[in-house]
């Protein structure tokens, strides 16, 4: 994976435009440890830095070619797991290649297709293509929103980058937030709203879409979407289809030119890419595949079952490991570990996010890149086959709203009156949740229960996987390992998009017919275990040191929240901690993860020196 940035001319020197580039290229260093550099012509400039996987010595970027006279250029970040199909078909048009590279592939995809090159494409990706007879950007974003791509509008000029880190390195743009944003960290986070940036004038471009820049024009289209149609296969063939999907969408992320590894929790999702890529290695070269667990030192005196979160990893993970005989490591942080990085995980992410949960994957992420820089993980299997408590009990059917946020009135309080009335934070989130919602595909003549199940999917892929997706990159990346996530395979998903309920939660479970698909694959036990998420630290020293480390930053003269927060209200929350279990976000966001919350938000303000507007 790596690093792109980007800009449209701006009437200015050359050695301007060289510092600018050089400056937002920097920033993006820890995306592409291995190699980077910058390509400035008259109308455009671009930067990039490289982690290299596939053809190492030959994949360097930005990549030119010429066709006739006609330079094309690319920065590219992503992976492509179709590259030998699109590769043959574009060696039957005449194209010759001078790589090995996946980006050459993609460059000369776009040369030969144009735009509708997107639908050809299998993998996670962002990049850029500049076109210098028509003076032209092509900017385009996977399916899912895997790898990231944010852009300023300024005066009909684009300004791009792949974090927005880099983004502000560019003199034009300015730290701010307004209202909306003070809404998206308040009422919204750690998700925020498809496409919005949270800093003012900062835009991220979409999933499935593409942006054109031409004559000082912008161009926005979505080039994908899910399709919804009547599922005609009986539930033999169902499953026989889906393991199938998730065997091929496994199977094309193993190319690599260096090790792989998986990402190991003893759950569902997780052993399934393990058994998958564990047996493809036994039966290719006969060597073993190495694992990854995280956990948290001494959680298993602390750890209380719930209906989040029913049992601990440990026990799962040394029967996969056993079961298919990998390398197994186990990596454990403790609580110094997740205060310690917290604010790293801010630095890293460019926004306040899950607290302890953001700053345990950066730790673990780090850990893991001291062995390998590639590894799968099991993301996004529990949004396209809904396997969230959300997805199995009546609340999320009859409440409007996003079904992991469970108390607006809670976050409100948090805001002092004057900061609560311009945010105006119950009609932010309203608008948000209604926009998302008529943007659902319909399937015509859909019942109205099962119309409203196709809604709560939707709301969960674009929201929720995209928060959990953007988690992932942002602290894999910082530490420059690249993370695979073979559910979020576009032909994956779609199937499962129309698999109506009574299969998808087949024997009254949680993905029921995804158990059903691996029998036989993966042990009964592991087939049969209750989903639980990923770990959080049930150590009540964590809630106590950053309940004591928010207690000195309220109480600092200095201290930037305080011009937004109402520390009365605060500070009642961390008098009951009786009701620290309380969710305030999703699974694993309740008090503590608040309190660290709290903290990234001020250290965010701080650190970005942002203006309040």
């Amino acid at each position: 994976m790596c690093g792109i940035v980007g800009f449209t001319s701006i009437d200015m020197p050359e050695e301007s435009q060289i510092k600018i580039i050089t400056d937002m290229k920097n920033a993006l260093l820890h995306r592409g440890p291995d190699s980077n550099d910058i390509w400035v012509s008259e109308k455009i400039a671009f930067g990039h830095t490289r982690l290299a996987i596939i053809d190492i010595e030959g994949g360097a970027q930005p990549m030119k070619r010429k066709i006739g006279d006609n330079e094309y250029v690319i920065v590219y970040n992503g992976e492509l797991y179709n590259t030998s199909e699109i590769r043959s078909a574009l060696e039957s048009f005449g194209h010759k290649f001078r790589t090995n590279s996946d980006t050459e592939v993609v460059l000369l995809s776009y040369i030969h297709w144009g735009p509708s090159c997107l639908a050809r494409l299998n993998g996670i990706f962002a990049f850029g293509v500049w076109n210098s007879r028509e003076q032209s950007l092509f900017l385009a974003r996977d399916r899912f929103g895997v790898k990231p791509l944010y852009f300023t509008d300024k005066n009909n000029q684009i300004i791009f980058a792949s974090e927005i880190k880099s983004l502000l390195e560019n003199p034009y743009i300015e730290a701010v937030i307004d209202n909306d944003g003070i809404a998206e960290i308040f009422a919204l986070a750690p998700t925020h709203t498809p496409g919005f940036g949270v800093f003012k004038d900062i835009s991220e471009l979409k999933p499935a879409h593409f942006l054109i820049w031409q004559d000082d024009k912008i161009t926005i289209r979505r080039y994908w979407e899910f399709e919804s149609h009547e599922h005609e296969d009986n539930l033999g063939t169902t499953a026989e289809k889906l393991r199938s999907y998730v065997g091929d969408a496994v199977a094309r992320q193993l190319v690599s030119d260096v090790p792989l590894a998986t990402f190991l929790s003893g759950g569902l999702d997780s052993s399934t890419i393990t058994a998958i890529t564990a047996n493809q290695y036994a039966r290719h070269n006969g060597s073993k595949l190495s694992t990854y667990s995280f956990d948290y030192k001494d959680n298993g005196k602390f750890f209380k079952g719930n209906n989040f979160q029913p049992d601990d990893d440990k026990r799962w993970v040394d029967k996969v490991v056993r079961e298919f005989k990998t390398n197994h490591t186990y990596l454990m942080a403790d609580v110094d570990d997740l205060t310690s990085l917290l604010y790293e995980a801010v630095k890293a992410k460019d926004l306040p996010g899950m607290a302890d949960i953001d700053s345990s994957l950066l730790y673990f992420c780090r850990e893991v890149k001291n062995h390998h820089s590639v590894v799968l993980s099991g993301e996004s299997a529990d949004e396209i086959l809904g396997g969230y408590p959300w997805f199995h009990n009546s609340t999320a059917f009859e409440k409007k709203g996003f079904p992991w946020i469970y108390n607006l009135e809670e976050r409100a309080a948090l805001l002092n009156a004057d900061t609560a009335k311009y945010a105006d934070i119950d009609n932010y989130v309203m608008h948000r949740y209604i926009e998302t919602i008529e943007k659902t595909p319909r399937l015509v003549n859909e019942n109205s229960k099962d119309s409203r199940r196709r809604e709560l999917f939707y709301l969960n892929i674009c929201w929720f996987m995209t928060n959990l997706l953007t988690r992932k990159d942002r602290m894999s990346m910082a530490s420059g390992l690249e993370v695979r996530v073979p559910f979020t395979d576009h032909n994956l998903a779609q199937y499962v998009w129309n698999i109506p309920w009574n299969m998808k939660s087949f024997g009254g479970r949680e993905k029921g017919i995804l158990r059903l698909a691996l029998k036989g694959l993966l042990p009964d036990e592991i087939l049969e275990r209750k989903k639980s998420p990923y770990p959080k630290t049930h150590n009540p020293n964590y809630e106590k040191t950053v309940a004591e480390e928010l207690k000195n930053v309220l109480h600092s003269p200095h201290a930037k929240i305080n011009q937004l927060v109402n520390r009365q209200t605060i500070e009642s929350y961390m008098q009951n901690p009786s009701k620290s279990n309380n969710p305030f976000f999703g699974q694993l966001m309740s008090r503590p993860q608040l309190y660290g919350f709290l903290l990234q938000v001020n250290f965010w303000l701080e650190y970005y020196k942002i203006s309040i507007k």
